[in-house]
């Protein structure tokens, strides 16, 4: 744990003390309807406002890049109104069975051919697609810290190397969801990890390097209520009441 533990508590500070237990505690987690009522899905209230700070409009053409298991596709979907498409893409064919499993089991069957189940490498996506979504959801491969804790209490094996490695991987994830949103498209980059460098630093790294074609989303009065970042938002655990950990930004297409 002494690696894990010293990382985040020079980040945190006397704020660890209280963000390590709160993090060992399973999140709360939301049973929310579905489709007006057709089923039910279980999620944490955080990826909730994750999902939801896409601001999806009927008609629009949506990317969900990482979609397993499904919970945000269904938001997303939901949001359409009968009117537009969601393609769901998922690289593991084992992550997108469940995914398919949850479109089939709460989504009605006349809006199922909105969603478009993909397979694609996330990173080739934006070549692949230019310029095709009207909005996109990057809820990219993370640290997933409160998970970790949960199956190594002692977190023996963590490097600061790890995340450091996840950050390169999510930006090139994150520019490639760029190259395939439209001009003027909406884009909401999330995770699930409490590290810095995986979260406001990948949006600082995209928005330095490419200040000509993105910038934060300046409409963010949706969102005053949740703990504002340099670049983004986060819901962590102990200070909205277990929910979470997620962090989330929203940018534009210039």
């Amino acid at each position: 744990m002494s690696d894990f533990k010293n990382y985040y508590e020079r980040i945190y500070g006397v704020r660890w003390a209280e963000l390590l237990p709160a993090l060992r505690q399973a999140a709360p987690k939301v049973t929310r309807p579905c489709f007006g009522g057709y089923s039910e899905y279980v999620m944490d209230s955080a990826s909730i406002r994750a999902a939801q700070a896409l601001k999806v409009c009927p008609g629009d053409r949506v990317l969900d890049l990482c979609a397993a298991p499904g919970g945000k596709t269904l938001i997303l979907a939901e949001a359409l109104q009968g009117s537009g498409s969601v393609t769901a893409n998922e690289l593991s064919m084992a992550r997108r069975r469940r995914l398919k499993d949850v479109v089939e089991s709460h989504v009605p069957e006349r809006f199922r051919p909105l969603i478009l189940i993909t397979g694609f490498d996330g990173n080739q996506f934006g070549l692949k697609k230019k310029s095709e979504y009207d909005r996109i959801l990057l809820d990219a491969p993370c640290s997933s810290e409160a998970h970790l804790l949960e199956a190594d209490p002692q977190m023996k094996d963590w490097r600061e190397s790890r995340t450091k490695q996840l950050a390169m991987r999510q930006y090139s994830l994150l520019c490639s969801a760029l190259l395939a949103l439209k001009e003027g498209g909406t884009l909401v980059y999330s995770t699930c990890s409490i590290s810095p460098l995986e979260n406001d630093g990948v949006i600082e790294r995209l928005l330095k390097r490419k200040s000509n074609e993105v910038m934060l989303d300046p409409e963010d009065s949706d969102l005053l209520d949740l703990e504002k970042t340099g670049y983004g938002y986060q819901v962590f655990p102990d200070r909205n009441a277990g929910a979470g950990p997620i962090y989330f930004s929203r940018l534009v297409k210039r």
